[in-house]
């Protein structure tokens, strides 16, 4: 008697963004990047962009893997220079999606001046930041996001500087979205990254992710669930607050939410209109007086 065929199992409704060759991925059990990174692909299944005008571009660390697991375009660069990268790959196709999926230590300890000056500017790409507050990766090594008094592989006393609060820098320098989340709240996250995917302009989302392996180790924070629920009890959401107020200092609550969600012309909008800048830019006739 001849037996049935074994059905194919279903695959996942995710499987179509993800490189299965790829698999297994490289993260270590409990990190948040997981999440994050499930969370990026449900809004970009929801975006209802063709995948073809979609490219994803990350540098160096553990979060930086993402350009190789997305079955996107996509582009893995040197370390700090994700931001420049894309900048350069939209302005050279303006009709692409480009987002840019990379940590905090590649994005603000590494390659912070490119930050400011795409935020600056306004290019229209959206990046995404998972700040694991150290270089989880590479050892375990003090970043900019590092809170002070922690532990490090390279400040074993504690960290005595005080690390960035991103949402202010981002405020600062311009950008038109800017929210934070846990990596743990996988429903609003993803409506976050929605909101910043399709929002015309320098679109900022930072995603607070446990790294039980090197930081929570290091700091005796117990295992990743358990950083999970310190993360989760020790959060507050507080939606429109001034970023200035965002600050992460131990004794208070992490505050997440959207933050910042306006209207600017973004850096090509003004490109086009170079012509007419020009002749309003500068007081020509007084600088001339002055000489």
């Amino acid at each position: 008697m001849k037996q049935k065929a074994s059905k194919k199992p279903d695959r996942h409704p995710k499987d179509e963004l993800l490189r299965e060759d790829r698999m297994p991925h490289i993260w270590c059990p409990g990190c948040g990047i997981g999440s994050a990174f499930s969370s990026c692909i449900t809004a970009l299944k929801k975006t209802g962009i063709d995948y073809d005008r979609l490219a994803v571009v990350s540098g160096i660390g553990c979060t930086g893997r993402v350009a190789g697991y997305l079955n996107l375009d996509s582009f893995h660069t040197t370390h700090g220079r994700a931001i420049p990268f894309a900048t350069g790959l939209k302005l050279a196709k303006p009709e692409m999606n480009v987002f840019v999926f990379s940590g905090e230590g590649d994005l603000f300890s590494i390659g912070g001046n490119h930050f400011l000056h795409a935020a600056r500017k306004n290019i229209d790409i959206t990046v995404i930041c998972v700040n694991n507050m150290n270089y989880g990766m590479t050892g375990g090594q003090v970043s900019a996001n590092t809170p002070t008094g922690a532990i490090t592989s390279t400040t074993p006393y504690g960290n005595a500087e005080v690390p960035l609060n991103l949402p202010s820098l981002a405020a600062a320098c311009g950008a038109v979205y800017i929210a934070r989340w846990l990596s743990l709240d996988v429903r609003r996250l993803a409506e976050s990254i929605l909101e910043a995917l399709l929002k015309p302009g320098f679109s900022f989302v930072e995603i607070l992710a446990p790294c039980p392996t090197a930081f929570g180790r290091r700091n005796s924070l117990g295992s990743a669930l358990d950083m999970n629920k310190l993360y989760k009890e020790n959060s507050v959401i507080r939606n429109g607050v001034h970023p200035d107020e965002t600050v992460i200092e131990e004794g208070k609550k992490m505050v997440l939410g959207k933050f910042i969600d306006k209207e600017r012309p973004t850096f090509l909008d003004r490109l086009s209109k170079t012509s007419e800048l020009k002749s309003t830019a500068w007081p020509k006739k007084e600088m001339a007086a002055q000489r």
